[in-house]
């Protein structure tokens, strides 16, 4: 991967005129680029644009309630000149968006249809978040400065998902499609050219979409499904389960790894692990949720707390920094949402709980109450763009809203065990050399938690049951902001 990487903010800029000191071209933006380097420099801005610590992520995990800061997004602060929204938006429609364009330019005069079907997914999943984040989007007219569109208009979201849907199923055909001589392979760096787990992938978002407009009468027409009702559209998906994601490495997910030069590591992990000035706070919220303190799930406390968090003290510590803490709870410390308490700003980089291995690769709990820095961790867990366990959480979500057939207790409970196994496969990712680490999936603290989520489950009325299958989704995409922000819209 480290060969791509300089392609961050690569974008591709059509200029004419020749000459070895022509200044009109700039040697560092290409005219003419190969495929095989537009498509991974694509993925890894489209994954910057939404990881926290580098784009909107960051905002939202906050807005979300699982992290604090004292930053804009504090209050709900964040505004059109903050920081990271202004590099989401950046990343997407230049980085990402305006390379694409360039990539199926490129694989349709190559017959490269393969190309064409990565390029048109991630096409679709981008337009698909920007549009459930901000309602009205540049779209129609986005990406056409060609065309001599500077400033383009800003569509509808009504407007834009019947697109969206028509992009998914046209990348679907494209890589369905035998012809061509070229095809992602290597250059591919979330499925390695896998058309299968691509196509899996394009599926997988269509369902998600589907259901974040059940609202909408789901058993009339629709215009989003192309002339068919919801419930129909989503009935034809889960047909033929084996066209959506059905296992754990299945998932749509960026790889990053534990190399620093250049850096290919999580960016949550540099922006904690490697900042001298940390900005990032877990949630005391999300804390309580997880530890059983709080009336959601009272007494019932998670198991992967010591995977998702990693306390820099113990119980019977003094904090490093030596100030006094806003919040804590044994070794846990961290500052409130919109707090304006004299020991908010206090600086605790030594001392309060950040990251753990999940979801950013840093270290496990352990109970070793080390001050964390650069090695602490390995950065290499990867981004989670869409998993099998949200394809869980969303089918136990229409089947509790009676928009398709099915028992959804039996469904939530796939989907928790699914949310278990999917931390052991980012511990697997992003592990340390010298932390045993032990796993969740089928461990007697994992299914007594589920069996206790399952017992409130069966003594909650309709809402009661639904808020506890939305609630366990919103836990399990801990990292993973966007969809989390769409379910709570």
């Amino acid at each position: 991967m480290k060969k791509f990487i300089f392609l961050i903010l690569f974008s591709v800029l059509f200029i004419g005129c020749e000459g070895v000191l022509d200044v009109n071209k700039d040697p560092n933006n290409p005219e003419n680029v190969p495929i095989t380097l537009l498509l991974p420099a694509i993925e890894l801005n489209a994954t910057y644009a939404f990881v926290a610590g580098e784009g909107i992520g960051q905002d939202l995990g906050v807005y979300m309630h699982q992290l604090s800061t004292r930053e804009e997004a504090n209050e709900y602060g964040a505004d059109g000149t903050e920081y990271y929204l202004g590099r989401s938006w950046n990343y997407t429609y230049v980085g990402a968006l305006q390379n694409i364009e360039a990539l199926i330019a490129k694989a349709d005069e190559m017959e490269a249809p393969h190309y064409a079907g990565v390029a048109k997914i991630l096409k679709a999943y981008l337009f698909s978040q920007y549009v459930d984040i901000f309602g009205k989007i540049p779209f129609s007219e986005a990406n056409k400065k060609n065309d001599g569109i500077i400033y383009p208009t800003y569509d509808d979201g009504k407007d834009i998902y019947p697109e969206i849907i028509k992009l998914l199923n046209d990348g679907i055909t494209d890589l369905k499609k035998d012809k061509g001589s070229y095809f992602p392979a290597t250059d591919d760096l979330i499925f390695g050219g896998n058309a299968t787990k691509w196509i899996k992938t394009a599926n997988t978002i269509k369902l998600k979409l589907f259901n974040q407009v059940r609202l909408l009468d789901a058993a009339s027409v629709s215009p989003i499904t192309g002339g068919t009702s919801l419930k129909d559209a989503i009935d034809a998906l889960l047909a033929d389960p084996n066209s959506l994601m059905g296992a754990t490495d299945d998932g749509f997910m960026f790889p990053f790894t534990s190399k620093r030069t250049p850096d290919e590591r999580n960016p949550a992990y540099t922006d904690i692990y490697e900042a001298t000035q940390k900005s990032t706070h877990i949630s005391p919220w999300f804390f309580e949720i997880m530890k059983g303190l709080n009336p959601v799930f009272s007494g019932i406390q998670d198991p992967r707390v010591p995977y998702y968090f990693y306390n820099q003290l113990n119980a019977t510590m003094a904090g490093r920094d030596g100030n006094s803490f806003e919040y804590r709870v044994g070794g846990f410390t961290t500052i409130y949402f919109g707090s304006k308490g004299p020991d908010r700003d206090k600086s605790q980089d030594k001392s309060f709980a950040v990251y753990g291995i999940y979801p950013a690769g840093g270290r496990f709990d352990a109970g070793d109450a080390k001050q964390v820095g650069a090695e602490s961790g390995t950065g290499a867990a990867p981004y989670r763009f869409l998993t099998y366990a949200d394809r869980l959480f969303i089918e136990a979500e229409l089947m509790q809203t009676n928009v398709i057939v099915g028992d959804a207790r039996a469904k939530l409970e796939s989907a928790m065990k699914e949310a278990f196994k999917q931390v052991d496969y980012v511990v697997t990712k992003a592990k340390l050399s010298d932390q045993t680490i032990p796993a969740l999936n089928n461990a007697a603290t994992t299914t007594t938690y589920i069996n206790s989520i399952l017992a409130l489950y069966d003594a909650g009325n309709d809402d009661k049951k639904l808020d506890i299958i939305i609630t366990q989704k919103w836990i399990s995409s801990f990292g993973s902001y966007v969809d989390q922000y769409t379910d709570y819209r």
